[in-house]
């Protein structure tokens, strides 16, 4: 089985939340387009809704930006099953209730190669990490004005 998995690139998650249930379908095509490309290949791609009294609801792949096309339906059925229902209690509790949430979980293809070559010659990752886009900017909104 290992076999089958030694030329896989590192696997990430994210869980994007859409206030109020506004899913515009923006993203889409560019979530498409990073697929197409080789990018990335999605293994997992669920949504949920949490409703102002905490339950959560599964949802399914929709027109969420109301122009009649299935926006997703590429991705209907992709389902790895590496996603349970104990990963989306704990993508849950990171949402404000009222809201949606996208669970995304992704093989980064573009690294397969450099992660594969490590793999072989020992190399194990020991830690990993990702800064976000607010905690960066805060930063360097500081040093600015620190200068």
């Amino acid at each position: 089985m290992s076999e089958q998995f030694d030329e896989i690139g590192p696997i990430d998650y994210v869980v994007v939340e859409f206030p109020g249930n506004r899913m515009t379908g923006e993203g889409f095509p560019l979530l498409v387009d990073l697929v197409d490309r080789g990018i990335i290949r999605i293994l997992d791609l669920m949504f949920i809704r949490k409703d102002e009294d905490g339950s959560v609801t599964a949802l399914e792949i929709a027109d969420f930006d109301g122009d009649g096309d299935l926006d997703l339906s590429v991705f209907e059925g992709v389902q790895s099953g590496l996603l349970g229902q104990d990963d989306l209690n704990e993508a849950a509790e990171a949402v404000e209730p009222g809201n949606s949430a996208g669970l995304l979980i992704y093989e980064n293809v573009w690294a397969a190669p450099f992660a594969t070559a490590l793999r072989r010659s020992g190399a194990q990752l020991v830690a990993s990490g990702r800064v976000p886009v607010q905690a960066l900017l805060a930063s360097l909104d500081a040093a600015e004005e620190s200068a």
